[in-house]
């Protein structure tokens, strides 16, 4: 049995299979048992298993994650939250890559067999291939960041969360968030009068990067009230800096998209002419996970969730 939330990036490095998720989910439950919580396992679309801990009907947080381990691939995923310049840019550079594969793969069969059809045909399965390969291809056993750190940031909390508080909150850790947020949504589906009101606070690649940044949706950025318990948070965590995005392009693509009320966590590095980006999640190269980071987000999510009384009833919005 796990003993401490960081267990996880080492007794369950890859969680891709049928098997392996389900011995992560068994150890899950076990832990969170252990620490006084109510879980559950609820299915959902394609096969997907989440891990709910606590009440998902009553708690006015969600702390979620996904636990789904990513396909390896040869280039990073990289994403640039606030460029989206640079993020079209190496968006095209990656389908550039896969054509140039492509039409090499087609260009050694015409070599072979001197047929334009069966060039064509090997050059489209082979591109059409990678980007399947993307999504289901043989797992990345290299996944600190993506998203063993959001993992263990949202047991961290949990393990911590005082219990006068816990009712407020409902820890999920989400499946298949790889193929396409397919558990949050499915999840979002199933608690949909719940959702409504609740505020999401979604952890996604959290353990690689100096700057933790805050990604509130249009609905929450547009509430005075609940930006301002954001930014509340605003500042140097030790010896690094938290802020929360207010206005102006943003891009992060995670489970917090699929809920009214999403805030994305994130660790993000910083570099002069692209801005804030994160790099090698989905490649061989995403081995760090700095326990600084779950440390300040632990700190910070429960400041944010014992600060303020519990009175999210969104009223403005019915």
């Amino acid at each position: 049995m796990i003993e401490t939330p960081m267990d996880v990036l080492h007794r369950f490095p890859v969680r891709k299979s049928k098997k392996q998720k389900q011995a992560f989910r068994d150890e899950i439950q076990s832990y969170a048992q252990s620490l006084g919580y109510r879980t559950s396992i609820e299915k959902g679309s394609m096969g997907c298993r989440n891990v709910v801990i606590g009440d998902p009907e009553t708690a006015e947080y969600l702390v979620t994650a996904h636990y789904d381990t990513c396909a390896g691939m040869l280039f990073p995923n990289m994403v640039f939250p606030r460029n989206p310049v640079v993020l079209l840019l190496y968006q095209l550079f990656l389908v550039a890559v896969f054509i140039f594969i492509a039409y090499a793969a087609g260009s050694a069969v015409w070599i072979v067999t001197q047929q334009d059809g069966a060039a064509s045909l090997t050059a489209i399965l082979v591109y059409l291939l990678q980007f399947i390969g993307m999504m289901v291809g043989p797992a990345n056993r290299h996944n600190a960041n993506d998203n063993t750190s959001g993992v263990v940031a949202v047991l961290e909390t949990a393990r911590s969360l005082p219990e006068s508080h816990r009712d407020k909150v409902c820890f999920v850790l989400f499946d298949l968030e790889e193929l396409g947020l397919v558990g949050s949504a499915s999840y979002r589906k199933r608690h949909k009068a719940a959702t409504n009101f609740q505020t999401v606070l979604n952890m996604d690649c959290v353990g690689d990067g100096d700057e933790i940044w805050l990604f509130p949706n249009k609905k929450i950025r547009k509430n005075d009230q609940e930006l301002d318990r954001l930014c509340d948070l605003i500042g140097r965590w030790g010896k690094k800096t938290l802020h929360v995005h207010q206005k102006g392009f943003a891009f992060y693509p995670s489970d917090q998209a699929s809920f009214p009320r999403g805030v994305a966590f994130a660790a993000l590095h910083r570099k002069k002419g692209i801005g804030l980006y994160y790099g090698r999640i989905h490649t061989f190269r995403d081995k760090i996970l700095d326990y600084t980071n779950i440390n300040i987000l632990r700190a910070a999510l429960i400041t944010y969730i014992t600060r303020h009384p519990g009175d999210h009833n969104h009223q403005e919005d019915t």
